[in-house]
């Protein structure tokens, strides 16, 4: 795996491309120089297979570290005239480019995209992401849409976030000046006001040092997703969109980790919200097959292009599939 440029979390955008856009705001660019060491990114560079299922997915990456999503990270693709925008995949909490995106990467990529993805957030030795500070893995995530734009020419890039992805992506849109090079962003189980994790986290927030053990215990991102937490409240003031970005979220009433499952719904100008159960109510995934379900990813593909979005085929999805199975995977390796 090759370093991603930038693991510091200072995003290091090209001032020219980006005109007045304010980079360093110190709204959220502030983690300090402990933060940024305690927190790595890495670019995978081993194509591997496409995958099923997410267990399946995760068993493979816990034995072929470094995968990368099928059809992903080829710094030598060039864009087309029908797809201008290179399509940069952010994936979730404890987890990698290839455990979330091994079925979307290469659908995205046989429709004539240039696709990316990032390993971000990862603690030093680790062999999973997106554990550390969200606020310097939203650092990584803009220097790592510079070295795209600058590797493809790309005036402008979309970005679909997984979960916690979807969160350090639209740091970087709403607080980082990345609007000035973002045109869409897809948060596919975007935790946009966080999660009640079953009520765990008020409990927790109501005893003096209760986030903290979820911090030391589940990792420092967790605790910065939970519903009310100090980013959360930070990146949503004064509005949860800002202009010239067309904003897209795709929840489900099922959702596992974000209750209630509203809080994935942003209230801003140019914000789409889609519930797939409105649009298919015997399909009920819920947050961890969400981007491996068949009718999610068709919605994915949409809302990157809505004038040629596929069909969604609606067909039912068990309530729970594929849970018991990422648990074991994720704890097992099997």
């Amino acid at each position: 795996m090759a370093p991603a440029a930038g693991a510091t979390g200072t995003a290091d955008l090209g001032s020219a491309d980006l005109g007045s856009a304010d980079l360093g705001s110190a709204d959220l660019g502030s983690a300090g120089s402990s933060a940024a060491a305690e927190s790595v990114t890495e670019v995978p560079e081993l194509p591997g297979p496409t995958q099923p299922t997410h267990a399946a997915a995760t068993v493979y990456d816990g034995k072929h570290p470094g995968s990368a999503p099928p059809g992903s990270n080829d710094f030598g693709c060039v864009p087309t005239a029908a797809h201008p925008k290179p399509v940069i995949l952010a994936h979730g909490t404890d987890a990698t480019a290839y455990s979330d995106w091994s079925a979307i990467s290469p659908q995205l990529k046989s429709a004539g995209y240039c696709v990316f993805a990032v390993n971000y957030g990862g603690k030093p030795g680790g062999a999973r992401f997106g554990t550390q500070d969200m606020y310097v893995s939203a650092g990584q995530v803009a220097d790592f849409v510079q070295r795209v734009r600058s590797a493809t020419g790309a005036a402008k890039v979309d970005l679909v976030g997984f979960s916690q992805g979807a969160t350090v992506t639209r740091m970087f849109v709403n607080k980082m000046g990345g609007a000035a090079v973002v045109d869409r962003w897809v948060g596919v189980a975007s935790p946009s006001y966080g999660g009640q994790f079953y009520g765990v986290a008020p409990v927790a927030a109501a005893i003096p040092g209760g986030m903290a053990v979820i911090s030391s215990m589940l990792g420092q991102a967790v605790a910065q997703q939970v519903q009310g937490s100090e980013l959360l409240t930070e990146l949503n003031a004064g509005g949860d969109t800002v202009p010239g970005v067309s904003y897209t979220t795709i929840g489900t009433r099922y959702d596992e980790m974000i209750q209630p499952y509203t809080n994935v719904e942003l209230h801003g100008a140019g914000a789409k919200n889609v519930l797939i159960q409105d649009l298919c109510a015997q399909n009920k995934t819920g947050h961890m097959n969400m981007v491996y379900d068949p009718f999610t990813i068709s919605l994915v593909v949409g809302a990157l292009d809505p004038e040629h979005a596929p069909e969604a085929l609606c067909a039912p999805v068990p309530l729970g599939t594929g849970m018991a199975e990422m648990m074991i995977a994720s704890n097992f390796g099997v």
